[in-house]
């Protein structure tokens, strides 16, 4: 009889795990759930690797950890309608010659929510394949550094994945930060991406948005290659340095918005190819080697309400001359002080284009290590004896450039002050032909 009722205990236990009472096998407490159950975890370590195939909730505390054996996916979720939160996720399969690759976790299903989880020791960390409008929010992941990019996958991996939202993920030292393949319709925002190859990757993925996220000291900021109807609005690319780095890269992509994004302090700001029908619209691009280098096999981008300044080159055209446009209904670019600029009717627009020759796109073009000495006084050297030489090519002509100082000038103010020094001169000269005469002899 006693048997009887210890063996009913242990049955109730399994059971109903929804009560909080999780045994040391999570897989068994997970396979005897029912749909919809809430697991809540204690804090100790947890061991992996486990399946979700129902809808579950499954949750820890602090100092909750599941470990996986280092072979496969430490949490595999297979079932719709699954919450993960508060976890410390690590030990994934780091092989990358196996049929599959791996992850801390890895989504198949749709209309999942993994939330507050930290992850390290695994190939990818979250992994979305074939599965569509999940959520990933506040998922810390730390990849193995910069040594060993080549050896890790990526921080957010999504495959064939649609309408999935990502957020406040916090990604370092991870091959790409994120990296989006045949994925359309997902909103990546207020992101923070350090420390990879690339923050950002999109390849044959259509009409994502990315907005607020922050990328820093990654080889390349963010990759946009074969993708289309993207919308980048607010993102910041800052410090991602290197050789042949850039801020952004826009490769094969089309009908792209690229609004109101800060690229600082980058080896390239903005690096397009092969690209057509771009607009980049109100981006602040300052202190970068090259603000943007524009290839002729671009056309049709259009470049309006830009703050381009206190880079060491502001633009440059390779491989010819490309048809873009560096206005958009009158509308051009602020410059800096690039240019002298001069708005005497004070309508914010200088009286006179802004245009910019240089010599340099032939180095660039044949060299690619000159990007290494772009600040070196023998580069302007070399530009100053190619321009005494007519050597030069037109890089870009901006026929409506803004003046960004031109609401604080008073019109009024500078036609007077025109004619006291009118008044001035007119005064010296008939002095001077008092003292001297008309014909320049002393009288």
């Amino acid at each position: 009889m006693k048997k009887i009722l210890w063996l009913l205990l242990f049955f109730s236990v399994i059971t109903y795990p929804e009560k909080g009472m999780a045994a040391e096998n999570l897989q068994a407490v997970i396979d005897s759930a029912k749909d919809g159950a809430v697991i809540q975890l204690e804090g100790k370590i947890y061991h992996g690797n486990i399946v979700i195939d129902k809808p579950l909730q499954i949750s820890g505390k602090k100092g909750t950890v599941i470990e996986g054996d280092g072979k496969g996916n430490v949490i595999s979720v297979r079932a719709p309608g699954v919450t993960v939160s508060n976890l410390h996720v690590k030990n994934g399969g780091m092989d990358r010659n196996s049929p599959e690759e791996y992850a801390a976790i890895k989504v198949y299903t749709d209309g999942n929510v993994i939330r507050d989880i930290e992850i390290e020791k695994s190939f990818h960390g979250v992994y979305l394949s074939k599965a569509h409008h999940n959520t990933i929010e506040n998922v810390k992941i730390r990849g193995l550094g910069k040594g060993e990019i080549a050896a890790q996958g990526n921080g957010l991996h999504v495959y064939y994945s649609n309408g999935n939202l990502l957020k406040n993920n916090y990604i370092e030292g991870t091959r790409d930060g994120m990296f989006f393949d045949y994925a359309n319709d997902n909103k990546a925002l207020n992101n923070e991406i350090t420390k990879t190859r690339y923050g950002l990757h999109y390849m044959y993925s259509d009409r994502n948005e990315f907005k607020n996220n922050i990328f820093t000291f990654n080889t390349g900021g963010a990759a946009i290659m074969h993708s289309n109807q993207l919308k980048l609005k607010n993102n910041q690319f800052i410090f991602n340095y290197g050789h042949r780095s850039f801020g952004l890269l826009v490769l094969s992509a089309n009908e792209n918005t690229i609004e109101n994004n800060t690229f600082y302090m980058n080896q390239r700001g903005l690096y397009i190819d092969q690209s057509t029908d771009n607009l980049i619209l109100a981006n602040h691009i300052s202190q970068n080697q090259i603000g943007i280098e524009l290839w002729a096999s671009s056309n049709e981008q259009i470049f309006t309400k830009n703050t381009i300044e206190e880079n060491t080159i502001p633009a440059v055209t390779l491989g010819g001359t490309g048809q873009n446009q560096w206005s958009l209904e009158g509308i051009g670019n602020h410059w800096g002080t690039a240019f002298p600029l001069l708005d005497l009717d004070q309508d914010g627009i200088s009286d006179s284009p802004a245009t910019y020759k240089s010599s340099l796109y032939e180095l660039i073009e044949d060299q690619e290590l000159i990007y290494l000495f772009l600040k070196s006084p023998a580069i302007k050297i070399y530009e100053k004896m190619n321009q005494l030489l007519d050597n030069e090519k037109v890089m870009f002509k901006d026929e409506y450039p803004l003046t960004a100082n031109s609401r604080n000038i008073n019109l009024p103010a500078i036609v007077i002050l025109a004619i006291i020094i009118t008044a001035i001169l007119t005064k010296r000269r008939q002095l001077l032909c008092i003292i001297f005469g008309k014909n320049g002899r002393k009288i």
